[in-house]
């Protein structure tokens, strides 16, 4: 029977969630949650019905509890079983079998149909939209902040869906069945309900639209906290090196101190709504048994209509507070759910082209073509630049911190959009090509090297995933990683390639996280290759033994190596000097010294170059 409910919806087998694009969830509020409840429809529209069942089997008890003590006044002891007899039956019926079969239903449907499948649905997809937007997004927010609001909002629009579609039945019917059952035997005993709605309308008038504001501010400063404990987190080491333990107290204890300020103040508001209701609910349920007892003191109704008039009151004051909790979860969850919006709800800003081909790439020819890019600021970082790189050619690029090597690789890979120009890759320009096959053309080695918190072997075959456990060895061993590979052990008893490297290659040495980055670019085996300080966490030795293995890998590709010690660069075929995001000289190592310009003044300034100037 579980796996009957289980069935109904696959979390990550919707038509949306496995779409070769994910569709962009709408930045408005009802429309966003229509974008997701939508996929689960069938689910939503019969936890309706149940909650409707369920409602009015609840308000029928109060019923056969008056006609029952009806029965008990009104008919003599001996007769009473043969002529009330389908009464009791009926009544068996609907509290033994009736009921429990329908809130059994209902909570199938809540609990085991949608809440696992619809919450990891709303996450899966929100993940796969948020993870396919630019690196400058990733860059201008806190990791954890940006998982914290992919996990929390799926169960938010859930939890507030399901109690919007429960909760009003609640007291609909409730309200419905006993402003109609009692109307009908005595108009006077509508008053005190009808006092209570309108009052409970009011209060909801008054409460609910600072609640929702509260909680918006409550789940934004939540998401900070978490924000700012995993960026304290992940540089743990940093904190420590730099003893700046209650500095980072501090830091974080603002956010908390804020996060509580909010949090009180939406509690203040719930304890408010709270208070009135229970002051609310005293006064109907003691003004309708009033109202009822003098009613049958005066002979205008039966013993029966006391019996069900106080609890059908009691069910709709008791249907009250439990329908105020909802509410109160629900504009919890619109705080949440709008918060997390601001994440989720993102049009993507960097898409490939409706048309965009996949880039092939044969020769591994570059041409940068009057290139502008400033990250849209008046002034360009980068102005009107132009470089052609040819097939097969070794180029490194030499300037000063800020002068744009980085920025223009990242243009290259398309980290950005150019804001002039174009960047031609054997002749195809990358605006027009996907930006997978791109960047699968181009295998780039950073020198802040990070690795999944996954074994040795997945971050080596994250090159090419499908490559054999023959050549993952391969390439560690080309990369001289292998022998360091072999004696890792995690902490859970794991060794070698299978060994877990930690959170970001944490468990790692700089230098072997550079070599186990080195092996997944030698497996990639791209024709395109990409150096960024490659070797600058590697001790000289390894340096030597890797140089020789890099110097294998770029045969037959093209390359562009960027590195501030001039000497790990200085063999390239042609080197690039750039200056305030300008190309100012171009050369080899040996024209650019006799030039004695820019480069020459860099090379003059460092030590330990193993290259004679007079080469």
């Amino acid at each position: 029977m579980f796996r009957f409910f289980e069935s109904f919806l696959s979390p990550t087998g919707a038509p949306q969630a496995v779409a070769a694009r994910p569709v962009q969830p709408p930045e408005g509020l009802l429309p966003f949650y229509w974008h997701f409840i939508s996929q689960a429809k069938p689910l939503f529209a019969a936890l309706f019905v149940a909650g409707f069942g369920v409602s009015i089997l609840d308000a029928s008890v109060p019923w056969f509890i008056g006609r029952l003590v009806r029965a008990i006044t009104s008919t003599p002891r001996d007769l009473f079983f043969a002529e009330n007899h389908l009464l009791l039956v009926a009544m068996v019926a609907v509290v033994l079998l009736v009921r429990p079969a329908a809130i059994a239903s209902q909570n199938m449907i809540s609990h085991v149909a949608i809440m696992a499948n619809v919450t990891n649905m709303i996450r899966w997809q929100s993940h796969r939209h948020v993870v396919r937007q630019s690196w400058p997004f990733f860059q201008n927010d806190f990791a954890g902040r940006i998982a914290s609001r992919v996990m929390d909002t799926g169960p938010a629009v859930r939890q507030s869906a399901i109690a919007s579609v429960t909760a009003i039945w609640g007291i609909v019917v409730y309200g419905v069945t006993a402003l109609t059952v009692l109307g009908r035997v005595d108009a006077v005993l509508m008053i005190p309900i009808l006092a209570w709605f309108c009052s409970y309308a009011v209060l909801l008038r008054f409460i609910v639209p600072r609640l929702r504001d509260r909680s918006k501010r409550t789940s934004e400063m939540k998401s900070l906290v978490v924000g700012r404990v995993v960026d304290g987190y992940t540089n743990i080491l940093t904190v420590k090196l730099f003893a700046r333990l209650a500095h980072e107290d501090r830091h974080v204890r603002d956010v908390f101190d804020q996060h509580t300020r909010a949090y009180r103040s939406q509690m203040r508001l719930m304890a408010t709504l709270f208070m009135s209701l229970q002051a609310m609910n005293a006064l109907m349920l003691v003004g309708e048994t009033t109202l009822a007892v003098m009613a049958w003191q005066s002979g205008r109704v039966d013993v029966g209509t006391v019996a069900m008039a106080i609890p059908l009151t009691w069910q709709i004051a008791s249907a009250a507070g439990w329908v105020a909790v909802q509410v109160t979860d629900i504009f919890e969850n619109l705080g949440t759910i709008q918060e997390g919006m601001m994440t989720i709800a993102r049009p993507i800003a960097l898409t490939d082209r409706e048309d965009a081909a996949e880039l092939a790439v044969g020769r591994g020819e570059i041409r940068f073509d009057a290139i502008r890019f400033g990250y849209g600021r008046e002034a360009g970082l980068i102005e009107g630049l132009s470089l052609h790189i040819r097939a097969g050619e070794k180029v490194g690029l030499v300037g000063r911190s800020g002068a744009g090597k980085t920025t223009l690789v990242n243009l290259l890979l398309r980290f950005h959009e150019l804001e002039g120009g174009r960047i031609l890759v054997d002749g195809q320009d990358i605006a027009g090509v996907t930006q997978e096959s791109l960047r699968g053309a181009v295998s780039v080695v950073t020198q802040d090297t990070s690795l999944l918190h996954r074994s040795i072997r997945d971050n080596i075959a994250f090159g090419r995933p499908e490559a054999s456990e023959a050549e993952i060895v391969a390439a560690a061993e080309r990369a001289h990683a292998h022998d360091f590979v072999l004696g890792l052990q995690d902490w859970q008893g794991r060794r070698g390639y299978d060994a877990q490297v930690g959170e970001r290659g944490v468990k790692l040495s700089g230098g072997q996280r550079q070599r186990i980055a080195i092996a997944r670019v030698i497996l990639k085996d791209a024709p395109i290759l990409v150096l960024d300080e490659a070797t600058s966490a590697l001790d000289s030795e390894v340096e030597a033994a890797i140089q020789e293995s890099l110097t294998a890998l770029m045969a037959h590709k093209t390359v562009i190596a960027i590195a501030h010690r001039l000497s790990t660069i200085a063999r390239m075929d042609r080197l690039i000097v750039m200056d305030r995001g300008r190309v100012v000289e171009t050369g080899t190592h040996g024209e650019l010294l006799a030039r004695g310009g820019l480069y020459a003044d860099l090379w003059h300034r460092q030590s330990g170059g193993f290259i004679d100037e007079a080469a």
